[in-house]
């Protein structure tokens, strides 16, 4: 029973580090990347849809993002949701080719986009935390039911190498994308 708790401790952490790494893909570094605009949500028929679903994406040039609409009626769509989404570039329409030009970065921007992700990398630590604290609860409700203190113990040590490992894994990606950032 305590590695079945363990072992789902890991999963959602786990999962907590992909998520974190699904966000960082949108952090605006120096250049154009797809993952800066596919999970952009536009209004299309009603539905809130990413854009990748209805929407190839591709960056023909280090600053420049190409997105072509599967369905022209949806360029307005995709134009009006790009300029809510807050990138620094207007888009250009040609028929149903979109066109981004991100102009480079400022160093004040550079640190702005720093502190953003600081503070998603804490977010994403305190959600480790909260998994290892429910678990931690869970592991020591375990006394009441027999268990002795020495598995509890050796099992809430367990919990603490895990947590450790995830944590360690968000500071490190943060790291690397705050370099990835201030690199010009």
């Amino acid at each position: 029973m305590i590695q079945e708790y363990l072992k789902d401790a890991e999963k959602r952490m786990k999962k907590a580090v992909e998520k974190f790494k699904e966000e960082l893909a949108s952090i605006r570094t120096g250049r154009a990347s797809v993952g800066l605009v596919e999970n952009i949500k536009v209004d299309y028929y009603g539905a809130e849809m990413p854009l990748k679903q209805i929407a190839s994406i591709t960056t023909p040039e280090p600053s420049q993002i190409l997105i072509q609409a599967w369905d022209q009626n949806a360029v307005p769509a995709i134009e009006k949701a790009l300029q809510e989404a807050n990138l620094g570039a207007n888009p250009q329409t040609e028929g149903n080719l979109i066109r981004l030009i991100l102009p480079p970065m400022t160093e004040e921007r550079r640190r702005e986009i720093v502190k953003m992700l600081g503070k998603m990398a804490e977010e994403a630590r305190i959600a480790i935390r909260n998994i290892r604290r429910d678990d931690k609860e869970r592991i020591e409700d375990l006394k009441k039911e027999g268990f002795s203190e020495d598995e509890v113990k050796k099992a809430l040590e367990q919990l603490q190498k895990i947590t450790d490992k995830y944590i360690k894994q968000i500071n490190d990606l943060a790291t690397a994308k705050e370099e990835e950032i201030l690199s010009i």
